[in-house]
């Protein structure tokens, strides 16, 4: 079947559909990944989301259980050169085909992604909606030009009841803004006790739990809708030590004073270059946002920038001066991606031990 995908500045592109049969609005965007097509378009941090693929096929191995980063995906659509329709490994449990009309996703190929993302690169992240091929054209282009992203979307994947993942080692609490399930793995991998807490969790109940650190996830959106979290950070800080990613790391340098913008359109994919200030190590890097902290507001009094990313010297790290804590702006869980950062959880693990040490 024909379906259109429209964006906000009046461009039509005509493919085929796959996946829901259903009609979407939502930002689109593109990821770089030449793999993990899986654990993309399960990672909330894709919430609300059109995902554009620029690897030109996209299904080839099927989906499998294992490779979930989420249990309920909430990302909008898919966009593809061409859909794999035969899932050839082993593994594959379905195909994705089916993995999206399962999960409500609609999906459209035999779009042309290199000039879309083209398009997206020079003109910025838009409002996008998929249609059918023989719905009014006006029409939806007022309908997609009305609509309003949510401002909430942290709420709308943030777990509503706090849950255990039991281990033997260190007390960890995840304040989940959006997690993915590599995070818990790797925290499990290291024997850490885990609890998991709502996004709007108090510091009050957070330190009740006497933990000996605490994780701020990766999720969407504006850091700035979440204005709870910044200040449960700001009363837990000094207090409990800290490790942040993605949207926790611009959460955390909001709440040392710092500021964020919208970037054009973000940094989506694996394989993006990070340098650490301090050493000119470069680490190859998995990467989803749409924000960045700007440098230009990091009171060097109480934050260090720890890491840049060599392409565009957006801020990719920072630690404070002060207390344990630190924070980067990318998936050293990677989940899909180069596990390049992975040493980044040892720390975490060496800056619970030293913090016990001292009390």
């Amino acid at each position: 079947m024909k379906r259109l995908l429209i964006l906000e500045d009046g461009t039509v592109f005509e493919g085929k559909a796959f996946g829901a049969e259903v009609n979407v609005v939502g930002e689109i965007v593109f990821t770089t990944s030449m793999t993990g097509y899986q654990e993309t378009i399960t990672d909330q941090s894709f919430n609300g989301q059109i995902i554009t693929f620029t690897y030109p096929m996209v299904g080839n191995y099927g989906v499998n259980r294992d490779d979930y980063e989420s249990i309920s995906p909430t990302c909008k659509g898919v966009v593809v050169k061409e859909h794999a329709r035969l899932a050839s490994n082993w593994r594959a449990q379905m195909t994705l085909d089916e993995f999206l009309k399962r999960k409500g996703i609609p999906g459209i190929s035999g779009i042309d992604t290199r000039a879309l993302t083209r398009k997206l690169r020079s003109v910025g992240t838009m409002k996008a909606g998929f249609i059918d091929a023989d719905d009014d054209l006006t029409h939806e282009f007022d309908q997609l030009k009305a609509t309003v992203l949510p401002k909430n979307q942290v709420a709308q994947v943030s777990t509503t009841k706090p849950y255990p993942s039991p281990g033997i080692g260190r007390n960890v609490v995840v304040v989940d803004f959006g997690l993915k399930h590599s995070i818990l793995r790797e925290l499990s991998k290291r024997h850490c006790n885990l609890t998991v807490l709502p996004y709007n969790t108090s510091a009050e109940t957070i330190l009740e739990l006497s933990p000996d650190g605490v994780m701020l996830t990766n999720g969407p959106g504006d850091p700035k809708d979440v204005p709870e979290a910044i200040k449960m950070i700001q009363e837990i800080q000094g207090k409990v030590p800290i490790f942040g990613i993605c949207l926790g790391h611009q959460l955390f340098a909001l709440a040392n004073g710092a500021d964020t913008y919208k970037m054009k359109f973000g940094h989506r994919g694996l394989n993006h270059p990070v340098r650490e200030i301090a050493t000119g190590k470069i680490d190859f890097t998995s990467q989803n946002h749409g924000y960045a902290v700007d440098e230009k507001t990091v009171d060097p009094e109480k934050l260090m920038v720890t890491h840049v990313e060599v392409n565009d010297g957006s801020v990719e790290g920072v630690r404070h001066r002060q207390y344990p804590a630190f924070t980067v702006q990318y998936h050293p869980d990677a989940a899909p991606g180069p596990h390049d950062g992975l040493h980044l959880f040892d720390e975490f693990m060496e800056l619970m031990d030293a913090w016990k040490e001292q009390d």
